[in-house]
């Protein structure tokens, strides 16, 4: 066997370096993060003799390479990795031009792209905008009938970076993304590339999780559906890491379910985020393991079964986990969402002094304004106002009235970017939120505050209807009772015995079985609606309330009011 030295066969040296590197760049076997370390330093060896002045194409080639391998790369910082494939491309780009390397120079345009759109450092909004630039630019030479492959890896590419895009309309970016997607599987079948076939069913998963136009129970029923699709080739043996990316899709499509038991569609969700971290472990994939924490947190504040105060208490350690990654330096959007999750969890937190848990709530989620400006993020921005509008509506420390008007405010901010046309489900929220706060206002008259809720409530039902959102409808039949319940103009009788018919309403999602708390209290609220109008049902409902309200689980219930 004839044996390349440095010093003799300095080329061939350079080659073997280089097909060396292509080699571990691509390995199945042994461990991602070394396999990858190991082609970094084989890519570098060859560049001791591919200079650019000596050999400038085949220099060209190994810098190319090598801002693939940084793009992947596992171990370092990330957001330096993607900075070292940024600078790859663009010394690459030096010598690819169009005409002359019209291949090789869509080629780095396409790798230009996948590096911006992954960018850490500098303004994520112009980052994406690059990355889309890029692709299209690759596509004046990556056309379905010269390079069918490449054309089909160029729609997947943009349509990752549009479902990402943060300027034009959240909804027309996802789909634009969706539509570039399903572009790219003209090509990408399910018999002639499976691998790729099966990327694009988890991409389309995550697109029409996060999907905003069509209606959102159905969404997420396909979004399970192409979960499914891409598992027919995604096992755990023989892809782990495309595996875990969709079980942490399931896990999403699941936490965010419609149809089906909500209590169970959360367990499920719950279940496929400790899957991922066969994978997803604190030492070989940080990254991955802080968001595998995030998803956890947020499930475990949703959770339906078990005690939910003990399921909020892990919501918090799950997201403080996150935290030891996800840091203000190296993942700063990040960083932000874990603040703006934990702050509603500690919203909702039952353990601990209530007042001490809202002022964390409102520390959190000023803390992730830093990064949530409205005009880098609006959408985040505005999630985070509506966030804080509920932790001061909660607020216990302070003027009262005062925390009002700052709710009020925080939802107006909210409207801003979450219109009725642009975010439905969020404007519907912010919708009910305004009721809830108009229902307590201090300031203002109060007759006046209540028929502002009420118009507020019924608006939200624009969105919240019993097929969509049958949990969200039955909590605003609920808050018009109450609203009703208290309401100062009309007839007295008759704005109760419309309480009555608000309450049984929400009876129809809110079931013993289904929602436990939720069913209570609407039997607590239908009793004392039915109290005030000399209603013989009304000893009825609390005894129906004390099925759930017993003295040992909610002492503070016993004595039934308004909730």
């Amino acid at each position: 066997m004839k044996v390349y030295t440095f010093e003799i066969f300095p080329k061939q040296w350079a080659m073997v370096q280089d097909n060396l590197a292509s080699t571990y760049s691509q390995r199945i076997r042994g461990d991602k993060s070394e396999n990858l370390e190991l082609a970094i330093a084989y890519y570098q060896k060859a560049l001791r003799v591919y200079t650019f002045d000596a050999f400038p194409y085949e220099w060209a080639q190994t810098q190319h390479n090598l801002a693939i391998a940084y793009t992947n790369r596992i171990k370092g910082d990330k957001a330096q990795n993607i900075e070292d494939a940024i600078t790859c491309s663009h010394q690459a780009l030096r010598v690819y031009a169009i005409k002359a390397f019209p291949h090789e120079w869509a080629r780095t345009q396409s790798s230009l792209g996948s590096a911006y759109r992954n960018r850490i450092k500098g303004e994520k909004a112009q980052n994406l905008e690059l990355a889309i630039a890029c692709f299209q630019e690759s596509l004046k030479v990556r056309t379905i009938d010269s390079s069918p492959v490449d054309w089909a890896i160029t729609q997947n590419h943009l349509a990752n970076a549009y479902c990402d895009r943060i300027k034009g309309e959240k909804a027309q970016n996802l789909e634009q993304g969706i539509a570039y997607y399903q572009e790219a599987l003209r090509i990408y079948t399910f018999n002639a590339f499976p691998q790729d076939w099966a990327e694009l069913q988890n991409n389309l998963a995550t697109a029409h999780i996060e999907r905003i136009k069509g209606e959102k129970a159905e969404n997420l029923e396909q979004a399970i559906a192409c979960c499914q699709e891409a598992m027919k080739v995604y096992t755990f043996e023989a892809f782990p890491l495309d595996w875990v990316n969709t079980q942490n899709n399931f896990a999403n499509a699941y936490l965010h379910r419609i149809r089906g038991d909500k209590a169970e569609n959360l367990e499920q969700a719950i279940a496929y985020s400790q899957e991922t971290m066969k994978v997803y472990t604190f030492e070989a994939f940080p990254y991955g393991w802080a968001q595998t924490q995030n998803n956890l947190g947020f499930a475990y504040f949703q959770r339906v079964k078990e005690d939910k105060a003990e399921n909020l208490e892990k919501a918090i350690v799950y997201l403080q986990e996150s935290l030891k990654i996800y840091t203000f330096d190296a993942f700063p959007f990040e960083w932000a969402r874990t603040q703006s999750n934990l702050g509603t969890a500690y919203v909702q937190k039952i353990r601990g002094d209530k007042a001490d848990n809202l002022e964390q709530a409102i520390v959190c989620l000023q803390e992730s304004l830093k990064v949530y400006t409205f005009e880098a993020f609006p959408f985040e921005w505005a999630i985070t106002q509506s966030n804080l509008a509920v932790a001061y509506r909660n607020r216990i420390r302070g003027d009262k009235a005062n925390n009002l008007e700052q709710t009020i405010d925080c939802l107006r901010k909210t409207m801003k970017v979450c219109t009725f046309e642009a975010f439905p489900e969020k404007w519907a929220t912010a919708q009910n939120n305004l009721a809830n706060a108009y229902s307590d206002r201090i300031i203002g008259e109060r007759a006046q505050n209540l028929e502002w809720a009420i118009a507020y409530y019924q608006e939200s039902l624009k969105v919240y209807t019993i097929e969509a959102f049958p949990y969200e409808w039955a909590s605003t039949q609920n808050n018009l009772g109450i609203a009703y319940c208290k309401r100062i103009k009309g007839d007295k009788f008759e704005n109760l015995e419309w309480a009555i018919v608000y309450y049984q309403e929400s009876l129809k999602v809110y079931t013993i079985d289904a929602f436990p708390r939720e069913w209570a209290r609407t039997q607590s609220n239908l009793g004392n609606a039915s109290y005030i109008i000399g209603g013989e049902q009304a000893i009825a409902c609390f005894q129906e309330a004390l099925k759930v309200y017993t003295f040992e689980a909610f002492p503070g219930q016993t004595h039934l009011k308004l909730s």
